[in-house]
């Protein structure tokens, strides 16, 4: 399952990255969003972009784009 599938309320675990520019995916990383990191998703922006989720106590905001190479595990 991909990040952008989500709906506001649901929580999840990240399982990888696929692909994507390594600065963003370190920028992630840096954030608290590593592997294995639980999740919830906070809010969806209209038309889904951005979406934003609370992981490791911080809001991230993460561009529907963006959300496209995250994989997730639906909790």
């Amino acid at each position: 399952m991909i990040l952008n599938e989500l709906k506001v309320g649901d929580r999840g675990k990240i399982a990888k990255f696929l692909g994507g520019q390594p600065d963003y995916r370190r920028h992630l990383l840096m954030l608290g969003a590593t592997p294995g990191a639980t999740f919830e998703v906070v809010r969806v922006a209209p038309m889904g972009d951005p979406i934003e989720i609370r992981v490791r106590g911080s809001m991230v905001s993460v561009r529907k784009g963006e959300a496209e190479i995250v994989e997730v595990e639906k909790l």
